[in-house]
């Protein structure tokens, strides 16, 4: 995930745009692979996997010379604390990832013929899920940041490939990100989430990405704004 070097305005623009897509894929792919997996979850959730990796790769790979490709506020929030990133863009950039990604979730219920929005009510709640989405956002967090330390050409890839993995590995399928959750929250398709399950959901992600970014400190040390490894 490159530094963004481009006006604000053109960074926060690729934000809702690559969340917008990130989640039009999530909720299209959902409802595509329901419809036509004839009630085997496994091949439905196969097939909502399978295009979430492969939309992420696309996108931070696009986008991310443009905005850095957070598209997930946990991650914006990692990179501020680390001083990768201005504090002072840290709420546009939640503000335009959040509005992307109801946006997302509009184009797709538009594309399948369905209501524009729909308050979710598919309950994902208990604490098995929230650690999973902890750990979830924990892995994508220290991927990244891993990533952006020692292969920054292959973080693309790296994210593509922990979100397909944790769909698989996690009770809750990973959703890993607070837009992306809060998106889903407004679809009751095969991706949605329960309204109000919502707050639980991103209070785990972002303690995981807290215990991520902690971790980093010791595996990964910060660099500070002109490039150099911080102590």
């Amino acid at each position: 995930m490159p530094a963004p070097t481009h006006p604000l305005g053109r960074r926060l623009a690729a934000e809702a745009l690559g969340t917008a897509m990130l989640v039009a894929t999530v909720v299209g792919s959902g409802i595509m692979a329901e419809r036509l997996a004839d009630g085997n979850l496994a091949i439905a959730l196969l097939g909502n996997t399978i295009p979430t990796g492969a939309i992420l790769i696309v996108l931070i790979t696009v986008l991310g010379p443009v905005s850095g490709a957070h598209f997930n506020p946990a991650v914006s929030m990692v990179l501020a604390a680390r001083r990768e990133f201005a504090v002072a863009e840290l709420g546009p950039y939640v503000v335009a990832q959040c509005i992307g990604a109801v946006l997302g979730t509009v184009l797709a219920h538009l594309m399948f013929e369905l209501a524009p929005i729909a308050i979710g009510d598919h309950s994902r709640t208990g604490g098995a899920q929230w650690l999973s989405e902890a750990v979830a956002t924990f892995s994508l967090v220290l991927v990244i940041l891993g990533g952006v330390r020692h292969a920054p050409q292959a973080v693309p890839w790296l994210v593509g490939l922990v979100i397909t993995a944790a769909y698989w590995f996690t009770s809750s399928t990973s959703f890993a990100n607070p837009a992306v959750t809060l998106g889903r929250g407004f679809t009751t398709t095969f991706a949605g989430i329960a309204l109000g399950d919502v707050p639980g959901f991103i209070a785990a992600q972002l303690v995981g990405a807290a215990v991520a970014a902690l971790a980093a400190m010791v595996l990964f040390p910060r660099r500070d704004p002109i490039g150099r490894a911080g102590p």
